[in-house]
């Protein structure tokens, strides 16, 4: 399959646990109020339920987002995504009165195949908001799944991912240093 050079390739057929980094047009701040990204923050959680994605972490920022999540069936991940910006697009657009204003740029994602990978990225989204200095500890970031994360794993579990390496981990995210 020849690769398009303007957009990433999306091949999600294998069953399995995926990273997914989206961002919007330009970098653009669209999400910039507590309503606006409570809103995409919901629409995330309740799209992934809809398309039968378990989520395992997920951090929400003003212009771009992480989740991690399993799925059984993630030919389905592009309609996933799609309503999702879909649905926030025509939110954030009415609120600013910007109808059809583009604010989604693209998404990427990555199937995750091993577990030292799994963890380092459990911990990237996790402290993506500490990394764009949001917060100082993630947990203390309601749009993210830092806090949910500490209450509810195994403590062995939660150990093995809060000290998992993350400087080898390789994501789309430079956005602006801030979110």
């Amino acid at each position: 399959m020849k690769k398009w050079h303007h957009a990433p390739i999306h091949i999600v057929d294998n069953a399995g646990t995926y990273m997914v980094t989206a961002g919007t047009y330009r970098k653009h701040k669209y999400f910039d109020t507590r309503n606006k990204i409570e809103f995409l923050h919901d629409t995330l959680i309740d799209c992934a339920s809809e398309f039968s994605w378990e989520l395992q972490a997920w951090a929400v920022m003003s212009n771009h987002y992480h989740f991690i999540a399993i799925s059984q069936k993630p030919e389905n991940l592009v309609k996933f995504i799609s309503k999702v910006h879909a649905v926030t697009s025509r939110f954030v657009n009415r609120i600013d009165d910007s109808p059809g204003r583009k604010v989604w740029f693209q998404y990427w994602d990555t199937q995750i195949t091993h577990q030292s990978s799994y963890l380092a990225r459990l911990s990237y989204v996790h402290y993506n908001p500490v990394h764009h200095r949001l917060v100082e500890d993630a947990r203390a970031y309601e749009w993210c799944s830092a806090s949910w994360f500490g209450k509810n794993s195994e403590k062995t579990f939660y150990k093995a991912v809060t000290e998992a390496k993350i400087d080898r981990v390789k994501v789309e995210d430079d956005f602006d240093g801030t979110a």
